[in-house]
């Protein structure tokens, strides 16, 4: 697996715990976070499966 990827999701992971004990879960910087790190985690489950058939 691709180390760059864990690490942007572990980067962005941080920041949305952090966002969400400033601002709540419900505020606009979180919610997009959240999607930003919905992204990654598909980018990363699309490579690991596919590696997975190689």
């Amino acid at each position: 697996m691709p180390k760059v990827l864990l690490k942007e999701i572990e980067i962005c992971r941080k920041e949305m715990i952090a966002l969400a004990n400033e601002h709540g879960l419900n505020s606009e910087s979180v919610i997009h976070c959240s999607k930003k790190l919905d992204d990654l985690l598909n980018q990363y489950q699309k490579k690991k499966k596919s590696n997975a058939l190689n």
